[in-house]
């Protein structure tokens, strides 16, 4: 992190100020500051103080992304490593349930029996096999992957903004997947969601100006591990690593890239449903050529 930087406004992480409030000494920007008879206040001292200033919901802190700063920052992440967690041992105790839930173009369980997959339908598999593992390695890995880049990433979008980057990058993710790989091979794991929240981090940090030699030295040394043969039960799909990475960027650019503003929230829903397009338009030619 660049320590020459001035503190970020409280509201507004994203602009650095070098104000602050006469009464809390929270750092605050030119948009927060309220005029008082000796510096400035904030609109939270303000509206307590006097009854005065913005509307409450203006005073709430935002993060960067403008999302709503949570008591608990790290509440999705922990939900999602739940979940996947869950499943994983509902998976252990009937197999089954894997078998209907992993990524799967076009295949025919037995001689004579019904026609499966992505392509005759089944379009929830693209996601609910995000949320599979079979392999204590996988599950551990992912989980312990999931912690370390979503908990920070979570804490600077926003609940509902992070979980849109992880449940598109996801997708992203399963959509190449389903485009590049033979129909008849199993696919699962939430390692395309994890290197999109990896490609949303990118963004952030540079945003933000942070030291980026990190981050990049973290997404390098992944894309190392996607390519070099790994031994074991499981093979790595790369092509769920990079759609979910590509997924991230992109969204990820939506969501921190537009400065505040009244069209900030447009832009960063915008993109999300252009990345929801996107997928939906590479399942559809894949669906077309198998059928």
């Amino acid at each position: 992190m660049d320590t020459d930087r001035l503190p970020g406004c409280y509201r507004h992480p994203d602009r650095d100020t070098g104000i602050r409030c006469t009464r809390c000494e929270r750092p605050i920007c030119p948009e927060c500051m309220i005029s008082a008879s000796v510096g400035f206040q904030c609109p939270e001292c303000v509206r307590d103080g006097s009854g005065t200033g913005h509307a409450p919901a203006a005073s709430v802190p935002r993060t960067v992304a403008g999302g709503v700063v949570a008591a608990d920052p790290h509440l999705v992440t922990k939900i999602l490593i739940g979940i996947n967690a869950a499943v994983f041992l509902v998976g252990m105790l009937a197999p089954a349930v894997v078998v209907q839930l992993e990524l799967l173009g076009r295949y025919v369980e037995y001689f004579g029996g019904p026609v499966e997959g992505v392509s005759t339908g089944q379009y929830h598999r693209l996601l609910s096999s995000v949320f599979l593992h079979v392999e204590w390695w996988h599950i551990g890995g992912n989980m312990l992957a999931l912690w370390v880049i979503g908990g920070p990433l979570e804490a600077a979008l926003g609940r509902v903004r992070y979980l849109a980057v992880y449940v598109l990058s996801g997708l992203g993710g399963s959509a190449l997947v389903y485009l590049l790989t033979a129909p008849n091979t199993p696919t699962l794991g939430a390692s395309g969601a994890i290197f999109g929240l990896l490609g949303a981090t990118v963004v952030l940090v540079r945003r933000l100006r942070y030291e980026m030699r990190p981050v990049i030295t973290m997404v390098v040394l992944m894309l190392v591990l996607t390519f070099v043969p790994f031994g074991g039960s499981l093979s790595v799909s790369w092509q769920a690593h990079i759609g979910g990475l590509v997924t991230g960027l992109l969204v990820g650019l939506g969501m921190v890239g537009p400065a505040a503003g009244r069209t900030r929230t447009l832009i960063q829903w915008g993109t999300c449903v252009a990345a929801f397009l996107l997928a939906a338009a590479v399942v559809l030619v894949r669906t077309a050529e198998l059928t």
